[in-house]
């Protein structure tokens, strides 16, 4: 399975957006984690449609939308539109997680899931053979520049486990507090899309995608 390293534009200056975006990309990073926060469900406002399409139309990089809304199976269709590749949405924000799933491959683009660190991993086998990807926050959602969560590491541990008892072969993406120091134990856990904000975007941004990338190659 492939490792991915996943920058998170919440941390970059939306001032030369563009321009740190190619420099992730040039590094060798294959996604581009764009977080959306309600201030409900979280209580940061990050961005949201707009900021999406602007950014799809530049970079060859696959927009990993992260939902971090109530409801979220109200903007589903609308961010598909505007060039989700990959949508995830919060289980303890929706109503129905298995219908918001389908109406997410149903605009033809992945689902994904997500847990916050409160949440038990069981709380994600319903949705198992559903989900293209599973979310393990090792944070709590809502702020850029927190640390990790040590116990992230059992929760990733534990659901690799589940996946593969079902033989299954899905994306497990780990999200927040990592840096170059840490992200081999998350990959060693059973994690493969690693997703960084000021890892990456803090300080020279090629050279800490490219660090980045050489630890994730080294683990595949």
């Amino acid at each position: 399975m492939k490792n991915i390293l996943a920058p998170s534009i919440l941390s970059a200056d939306f001032k030369i957006l563009g321009d740190q975006i190619r420099q992730t990309e040039e590094g060798g990073a294959r996604y581009i984690h764009f977080d959306v926060m309600d201030g409900i469900f979280v209580p940061s406002i990050s961005f949201g449609m707009p900021v999406l399409s602007s950014i799809k139309g530049m970079t060859s990089q696959v927009m990993d939308v992260h939902l971090m809304v109530t409801e979220p199976v109200r903007y589903v269709e609308e961010f598909a539109k505007c060039g989700a590749d990959i949508i995830t949405v919060h289980f303890e924000a929706c109503e129905n997680p298995a219908a918001t799933l389908d109406a997410i491959h149903g605009c033809g683009v992945k689902a994904g899931i997500s847990i916050k660190p409160g949440t038990p991993v069981e709380a994600l086998e319903p949705y198992l053979d559903q989900a293209d990807m599973f979310l393990i926050m090792s944070v709590e959602p809502g702020f850029g520049g927190q640390a990790f969560i040590p116990e992230s590491l059992e929760r990733i541990r534990q659901l690799r486990v589940m996946l593969e008892e079902r033989e299954l072969e899905k994306d497990i993406e780990v999200d927040g507090g990592i840096y170059h120091s840490n992200v081999a134990e998350v990959l060693k856990a059973g994690a493969n899309v690693i997703v960084s904000g000021s890892g990456v975007y803090k300080g020279n941004i090629r050279d800490n995608t490219t660090g980045f990338m050489e630890i994730l190659k080294a683990y595949e």
